[in-house]
């Protein structure tokens, strides 16, 4: 099985993933994990954190000369900003009286977190329930993302709206309604949104969302929005309808929403189906060049729990950060009377970095379903199962039904 594991708290020496399962002989780099780490850090209205960090992924086992062992595979996250922390975060009993955070913010894991594990230092909870954790995410999923493009699989996201503000034109449309190319990459999408600070598609649109980013900042408040996760390339299959644990559907739901600050995530057109008539919705089956397509893809690349060979589309809504310079209301939990809650360090927005780390769990929930169907040791082997399957499909259902 494909499993990862995250480790390290936020202002902490590092963070740390163990990949498994990964089969042998996969082409990766540092370069390739680090470009994805990159992403994540960019966009208009991050926090200074992001000026003290440049993620670099550095792999401490599972990979030789350029490809992976099979075994598993180690990485790590250097925090630069551990230097100003040696003390608060000392993993041994220091001398020095450290400051307790006693106040907790609305919104965030502290006061859940303290109430749960029986602490009695906020700091406990902020720094392992920090967002920071995504880059151990991004850098264990990449090595999924990087295995996905050995069969033809991308991944790539977009940036709907953040405020409130949305674009004029629909630009999810072209997926839902199946106006693209059959053989359509989905990065192609990154190219385009990576080149905004905002990760939108239209300068104007771009335009209008920084300046309400603008005025957030002078609030001292934040910003949530809406993102599109787009994965092209995708086989027919993947996933089942034989336990409520083994729908890829659902699968892609818990991956999205255990994102921080993650909130609603649909897949399709989600919510809308509610709206309309079966006739309106589901998607007309068509053969086309000895194999089965849609006419359009408003369920967003699923039917049954299955993947349809259709593009996976993803929507997910992020909430506006917990952390505010003019804060709200709260309670200090040493004297239990009532206060202005804490300031933390953090971003006024960080919807653009939420997308990349949507694609990365996609990525990885995609090639897990994958490896469970197709399996192999090694990458060979796994690519000769995937070929026998893509090219005996069709003519196999065909004969089924012919008896």
């Amino acid at each position: 099985m494909l499993e990862f594991l995250t480790s390290g708290e936020s202002h902490g020496k590092a963070l740390t993933t163990i990949v498994t399962g990964v089969p042998s002989n996969l082409k990766i780099s540092e370069d390739y994990i680090n470009h994805q780490l990159a992403r994540r850090q960019a966009g208009y209205g991050r926090g200074m954190r992001m000026k003290i960090e440049t993620d670099k992924a550095e792999f401490l086992s599972g990979v030789r000369h350029g490809k992976t062992l099979g075994s598993p595979i180690s990485m790590l996250i250097k925090n630069k900003d551990w230097e100003n922390w040696t003390e608060i975060m000392s993993p041994e009993p220091v001398k020095s009286k450290i400051e307790k955070i006693t106040i907790p913010r609305p919104g965030h894991a502290d006061l859940v977190g303290v109430s749960k594990y029986n602490f009695d230092d906020i700091r406990n909870s902020i720094d392992r329930s920090s967002a920071r954790e995504t880059a151990a995410r991004v850098a264990a999923c990449s090595v999924a993302r990087k295995f996905l493009t050995e069969f033809g699989i991308h991944v790539g996201s977009f940036v709907e709206s953040i405020g409130g503000i949305y674009p004029k034109e629909n630009y999810s449309g072209k997926f839902l309604l199946n106006k693209l190319p059959h053989n359509y990459n989905a990065e192609k999408l990154n190219s385009l949104s990576d080149k905004s600070s905002v990760r939108v598609l239209d300068k104007n649109h771009e335009e209008k969302i920084i300046g309400k980013i603008k005025t957030a900042k002078k609030r001292g408040d934040t910003l949530g929005g809406t993102f599109y996760v787009i994965v092209t390339g995708v086989p027919v299959g993947l996933g089942s309808f034989i336990h409520y644990d083994t729908k890829i559907d659902a699968d892609l739901a818990h991956a999205v929403m255990s994102i921080h600050a993650v909130k609603g995530v649909e897949i399709g057109v989600g919510f809308d189906f509610a709206e309309h008539f079966g006739s309106e919705v589901h998607d007309e089956i068509l053969i086309r060049q000895n194999s089965f397509t849609r006419r359009t893809n408003r369920a967003g690349g699923t039917e049954g729990g299955i993947t349809t060979g259709m593009p996976i589309i993803v929507r997910a809504a992020m909430k506006p950060i917990a952390t505010l310079m003019s804060p709200i209301g709260s309670v200090d939990l040493s004297t239990m009377k009532e206060v202005q809650a804490r300031r933390e360090r953090s971003d006024f927005v960080a919807v653009p970095a939420c997308a990349v780390i949507a694609e990365s769990m996609i990525a990885w929930t995609i090639a897990e379903r994958f490896l469970e169907k197709f399996g192999g040791d090694s990458i060979e082997e796994t690519k000769d199962n995937f070929s026998s399957y893509q090219k005996k499909l069709f003519g196999r259902l065909r004969k089924n039904f012919s008896r």
